[in-house]
């Protein structure tokens, strides 16, 4: 089971074009819309979202996603009377790439704490990563190897006081891939790297966040420079490592 995904939006077509968009990165995840009113029109729908997050129970805990104010407020309102076991979480993301990042991290295996933070990394929310969060980690990443060019490092010893912090486990890679750092091979790599315990920066950027790796425009032979700290820090270089060499599975 993974962690479920409701979508709430004043639109029924964007809520149902944006659950179409983020499951051609997430095939394996439940993803809710719960757009617009019950009649069809612009707004949203108390009975609707209560009946998507009725939907979306039984898995290892649902995300919500909202556009406006009061989907927000009517969200708010549906997970009052959210009834079951698993924990229900309200993200504050855009509603676009809020999901696609947040369901790579589920498709990843991530848990519902991390799968939220995946999507509010998506605007520039710290990522902070709680000691006592259950982070679940998939097969995926663990995995070995780098890409045509590439090349890691782990820190050995303490960390001396007064000096600049060291990253715990760094690589650099080369991007193989003919269309480079675009929206795909971004949500690939910050939905894993969030359902890690590590502190991960790419070229400078915070690895967990989808648009902050898109801007780095990064096209084909970009080496991207991979720098982790924490627990999972040499999980996260070769999850990264990974998926370059594979060329994120495209062309």
């Amino acid at each position: 089971m993974t962690v479920r995904i409701v979508v709430v939006s004043h639109s029924q077509k964007i809520a149902d074009g944006a659950v179409e968009l983020a499951a051609q990165m997430a095939p394996d995840v439940m993803m809710v819309p719960a757009g617009g009113t019950s009649d069809g029109r612009i707004g949203t729908s108390l009975e609707k979202v209560m009946s998507a997050l009725e939907l979306a129970a039984g898995g290892e805990g649902v995300v919500v996603l909202t556009d406006l104010g009061s989907a927000v407020m009517t969200a708010e309102a549906a997970l009052e009377f959210a009834e079951g076991p698993g924990a229900v979480l309200l993200a504050d993301a855009p509603i676009v790439e809020g999901l696609v990042a947040a369901a790579v991290a589920a498709q990843g295996g991530a848990s519902v704490h991390a799968v939220k933070r995946a999507a509010e990394a998506t605007h520039g929310y710290p990522a902070s990563r709680p000691k006592d969060e259950e982070h679940v980690s998939s097969a995926a990443h663990v995995a070995a190897g780098s890409g045509a060019r590439s090349g890691g490092t782990t820190r050995a010893g303490g960390q001396q006081p007064g000096l600049p912090a060291v990253p715990d486990a760094t690589g650099d890679f080369e991007l193989v891939n003919l269309a480079g750092m675009h929206a795909r091979p971004a949500a690939k790599i910050a939905g894993g790297l969030a359902a890690l315990d590590a502190e991960v920066t790419v070229n400078g950027v915070d690895g967990a966040s989808m648009t902050g790796l898109m801007t780095l425009g990064a096209g084909k032979g970009s080496v991207l420079h991979v720098e982790a700290s924490g627990p999972d820090a040499e999980r996260a270089v070769a999850y990264v490592a990974g998926l370059v060499q594979e060329g994120f599975g495209e062309p």
